[in-house]
Formats: structure tokens, C-alpha cells, sequence
């Protein structure tokens, strides 16, 4: 076989097989995010569900990661993130930055 044919069925191998992204979950409460660090494999696509359980609005920002998502209070929401390098990554609920802080440690 050649390379490129493995690179290709490597890509679809997802999609054949029903095999979808890690999920990994985030609650917002009392303005905090819970848990506040999160650690996830390098080199691999995660699907981060947030659930914000406040009542007002929090927006999901990071820089480091160019995602920013505004979450409705008692909804929640789906963002993609990765494949990462190893590191760190750091996040903020834009609406309330002194308590709403995390991480997203990639190892």
C-alpha cells in the first residue's frame, strides 16, 4: 500500500468506524468554571461541551486556542478544540474574569 493511501484511510478511519472526538465537559457555576484545570491528550481533536448552569450569560475565551463562544445562562454549548501541542492554555469567561478561569493542559 502506498504512503498516501495510508495517510488517507488514516483520516477517514474516524468516519468509518462511528469513532468520534474525546469528549471532555466543563460546567460554569457560580461564575467559576468546574473543573478549572482540564487535561487532555496531545495530538488529538476534543470535543468540549459547556455547561453553563448560571442563570446570565458567560463567554468561553482563549486566545491561545482563537475560540471565543457565548453561552446562554442554563444552556450549553459544544466547541472543538486541537489537536494540540503539548502545553499549556490557559481559558477566561470574558464576562467575569476574576473568578472565571481555567486551563487546558495538553500532555
Amino acid at each position: 500500500m502506498r504512503p498516501r493511501y495510508f495517510l488517507f484511510l488514516a483520516a477517514l478511519y474516524p468516519l468509518l468506524t462511528g469513532a468520534a472526538e474525546p469528549e471532555v465537559k466543563l460546567t460554569i457555576k457560580d461564575h467559576r468554571f468546574i473543573p478549572s484545570e482540564v487535561k487532555v491528550l496531545a495530538a488529538q481533536k476534543i470535543k468540549l461541551i459547556v455547561d453553563n448552569q448560571d442563570a446570565s450569560p458567560e463567554e468561553f475565551e482563549t486566545h491561545e486556542l482563537n475560540r471565543e463562544k457565548v453561552i446562554a445562562g442554563k444552556s450549553n454549548a459544544t466547541i472543538f478544540i486541537g489537536p494540540l501541542k503539548p502545553g499549556r492554555y490557559p481559558f477566561i469567561g470574558e464576562f467575569n474574569e476574576a473568578t472565571a478561569q481555567g486551563v487546558v493542559i495538553a500532555e
